[in-house]
């Protein structure tokens, strides 16, 4: 079986799309709302409206979208609502007059991303065979980070220019990317590349224990990941003793590092198997992470945030897949949903209980052993996953040859 790239690409246009609103969002965003708002705490709680929706909404899009068919197939109606009423509100978000009518606007904006945001990403796996799936999400995120990339850099550079202009950007570069995906991704009616002894057990107790202990692991890393990634910058300032702007360009080489290797960390997951690969993942990121609770040396944590963001992606990269080999035919968009559950839970819990932690202390100085913490327990509980795993050796000749004429349709 061969990944047909073209359309993997293309695929990846959708998360494309999904990834180059949030830069936006999450750069500008806080600056119009300073305008009207002054306690930084209340800033940052409207901020975390976006994970909140995913955690509220995106397990019942996506579960919806399992049931959905009709002709425009089952996870393209939600993205034809979404996305453009998604392009629209975050073009008029520059336009709003007052913190009532922002607000307004955010609210229902980040309710119609909701919308689209797991089916999006349930058709990877819809329209790719399960041992080409980690390849295919390497793509899908790379292409993911390369929209994050542009618009840090170009919607900074057009912020300068006019205010308006990244969001603008932002809207066009999602209503093109979605005429791609309309055009040349076609979901399919059957779906053949479930056939797959392991999946008529669908009542398999001990796919259901990996399932709620890969869940449980997501909920730990990205707990790790997103206590760093919210207050390196102040970890900086104040640990590190370097400008917050300078420690934010520092921690840039892990998001770069993580962007490079999204690829070959797909071919890796392909090759090793998902949970080694998850496995090295994780044990990498704490070889890197745990001589950071003491080490002070700016160019050593950088060189080290490069190797850290490569684990990363190993992890990052392979989970996903894992989780939707565990479910049951006809449910790949509830899995979905299941895992945007936990990571966006994470992405919600963990800044405020480091946050709670750092009061308490009164020092960022715990933020990698909280990380490192966090990490142990999720490699603690990957230890049990059994599930999740597949190569092209569990198909005899006539399923691969059926899967390949359904994926080339």
């Amino acid at each position: 079986m061969k990944l047909d790239y073209k359309k993997t690409f293309i695929l990846g246009l959708g998360f494309f799309a999904i990834s180059i609103l949030w830069p936006v969002y999450n750069a500008f965003i806080p600056v119009m709302l300073e305008e009207y708002i002054e306690k930084a705490t209340l800033i940052g709680a409207i901020m975390t409206i976006d994970n909140l929706f995913a955690v509220i909404f995106q397990p019942i899009f996506g579960a919806m979208s399992d049931k959905t068919n009709n002709r425009f197939g089952r996870r393209m109606p939600y993205i034809l609502i979404g996305v453009p009423i998604s392009a629209l509100l975050f073009s008029i978000v520059p336009y709003t007059k007052s913190l009532k009518t922002l607000m307004f606007t955010i609210i229902v904006m980040n309710f119609t991303m909701s919308i689209y945001r797991a089916p999006t990403v349930a058709l990877m796996p819809d329209v790719t065979p399960s041992p080409l799936r980690s390849k295919a999400n390497g793509i899908i995120n790379f292409m993911g980070g390369l929209a994050a990339v542009i618009a840090y850099g170009l919607g900074g550079i057009l912020y300068d220019v006019n205010h308006a202009y990244p969001f603008h950007m932002s809207s066009i570069i999602m209503v093109i990317a979605l005429i791609f995906l309309y055009t040349f991704i076609k979901e399919p009616r059957n779906f053949k590349v479930e056939d797959k002894e392991v999946k008529e057990k669908k009542k398999d107790i001990g796919k259901n224990k990996s399932l709620i202990f890969l869940l449980l692991s997501i909920f730990l890393w990205f707990t790790g990941f997103n206590a760093v990634e919210t207050f390196f910058s102040l970890y900086g300032q104040y640990v590190l003793n370097i400008t917050a702007g300078k420690a934010s360009i520092v921690l840039t080489s892990f998001s770069l590092a993580f962007l490079l290797f999204a690829i070959p960390a797909g071919f890796i997951g392909t090759k090793l198997g998902r949970k080694k690969t998850i496995l090295l993942g994780i044990t990498g990121i704490l070889v890197v992470f745990v001589p950071m609770i003491l080490l002070r040396n700016v160019v050593l944590i950088s060189i080290f945030l490069i190797i850290g963001g490569m684990f990363w992606a190993l992890i990052n990269i392979n989970s996903y897949p894992m989780v939707v080999e565990m479910a049951p035919k006809g449910e790949v968009g509830a899995y979905t949903g299941y895992y945007y559950f936990f990571s966006s839970s994470a992405a919600v819990a963990s800044p405020i209980l480091f946050g709670l932690i750092k009061d308490l202390v009164g020092s960022y100085e715990p933020l990698f052993i909280y990380s490192c913490i966090a990490f142990i327990l999720a490699l603690t509980c990957m230890l049990f996953v059994k599930h999740g795993d597949v190569s092209e050796n569990e198909y005899d000749d006539e399923k691969k040859k059926a899967i390949q004429e359904n994926y080339a349709d």
